[in-house]
Parts: structure tokens; sequence; C-alpha cells
């Protein structure tokens, strides 16, 4: 599929990956239905995108407040009459050290990264089921086929959501919706910048927004990137544990 004149929501569309994803699908004739919280920032944008030939449907809204998500998704629907593709792209990746972290901070960064996808997941399946068509697609991380060290609890919620949107890709094909899921390594964004850990092979975030794209666009189940990257996770599934521990102890150090 090519993503051109389509109605395409992304979550999480104010800032990093989403916003240059809507960035470059502005000059695609595309609709586009841009949400995030911080509603001047998602302003911006949509005079961006509809200077560029697009139009643009913005929602302030918080990922975690379910009620307030299904109703971005209801309101989309009636603007648009329908979804095309759908980008859940929120998630949040703070170094943690299991020695010396809480609970409640895992907890947190498990509902940021994995209830934000539920909750616009579910009403977005009920829309493309009656359409009898879709593609939905989710920022996963290679974090997710891995427990890296200083990522535990990012890697432990980008894992739940890789397994079910697994299952969500068997479930839903009888109803014509595809299933996407893109997994970018460490990309340049404001968020990773001071977070304390290394970031090998790191991308920018065009090109992981070319990436993503791509990957959506082809129709990919799993789309893994960068190629190095790629290969180190491949790479693992066939090495035992304790010789990936001792790889991950010498890439963060500063975990022990």
């Amino acid at each position: 599929m090519e993503l051109t004149n389509k109605t395409i929501l992304i979550t999480g569309a104010s800032s990093g990956i989403g916003r240059k994803i809507a960035e470059l699908l502005s000059y695609r004739n595309n609709r586009l239905v841009l949400i995030a919280r911080r509603e001047t920032l998602l302003a911006e944008l949509a005079e961006m995108v509809e200077a560029n030939g697009s139009q643009a449907l913005i929602f302030a809204s918080n990922a975690l407040d379910e009620s307030s998500a299904e109703e971005c998704v209801e309101q989309a629907v009636k603007a648009f009459k329908t979804i095309d593709v759908a980008l859940l792209n929120i998630g949040d990746g703070p170094s943690f050290n299991m020695a010396t972290v809480t609970a409640a901070d895992v907890k947190h960064n498990m509902s940021v990264n994995y209830d934000s996808m539920v909750n616009y997941l579910v009403p977005i399946i009920k829309v493309m089921k009656a359409q009898g068509s879709g593609t939905i697609a989710h920022t996963n991380s290679l974090a997710g086929f891995l427990g890296l060290p200083m990522q535990g609890p990012y890697s432990a919620a980008k894992a739940a959501g890789r397994i079910l949107l697994d299952s969500c890709r068997i479930e839903l094909e009888q109803y014509g919706i595809r299933v996407v899921s893109l997994y970018p390594g460490f990309v340049a964004t404001d968020r990773i910048k001071d977070d304390g850990i290394p970031h090998p092979f790191q991308i920018s975030e065009e090109t992981a927004a070319k990436e993503m794209i791509k990957g959506i666009e082809q129709q990919k189940s799993d789309h893994l990137f960068p190629a190095a990257l790629k290969l180190l996770i491949k790479t693992s599934n066939y090495l035992p544990k304790p010789a990936v521990s001792a790889i991950l102890k010498r890439a963060v150090p500063e975990a022990y």
C-alpha cells in the first residue's frame, strides 16, 4: 500500500518520530489525525501539515485516559469517515537500575508504554472491523526482544506489546486488518539525549521515520532496523543466555 490519500491516525504526534512521520506524510495529500498531550505543539504541526497540502485534525489527550482515547477515535471517524492506518507511537524509556528502582516506577513505565497502546488499539480494532479493512502499526523497539541493562521496565513493556500484537495479527486477519510491528533501535530524539546510557548505531529521527513508513507501506509483520542491531537481535536467538548477558554487560557497563 502507499500512504497517500489516506486517513492516518498517529498517537504521540507532537514530537520525535511521530512528528517527523506526520511531516513526511503531509506532502502526500493525506488526512492526518494527530494526537498527543501538548496542544500548542499539535497546533504548530497542524499548520505545517495543512501548508504542505494535507488535512489535519488534532486532539490534545492523555493516552493513559481510556475514555479520552475512545473519544478521539470516535471523533476521527466522524470527521473523516474511516481510519485507514493507525500508528500507535507512544512510549518512554528512561534508564532504571533494578537494584534501586521502585515498584511504582516499573508499573508507571509499563502503563506509559503498554496501557497507552491498548487504550487506542481496542477502539481502533472496532472501527476497522466495521470497515472490513485497515492497518494497525505499533512503534515497538528492539529492546522488546532483550532485557537490556538499565532498560528492564521498558524492555518488558515493549515485549508485552510485541506478544499482544502477534496475537492480534492472527485474530484480526479475517476482518481485513493488517498488523505491522516496527522495531527501531536507538533514535536520536530529545527523550534519549540525556538518559545516561550508550546508544550504539544511533540513527536520526528522519531515517527512523522513513524506515517506519517503508515498513507500513510494505505491510511487514515485523520491521527491524537498523541492519546492524537487527543482526544482533537475530543472532542472540541462537546464543546461550550467559553469552548474551556478557555482550550486554560490555555494552552498558554503567549498570554495574
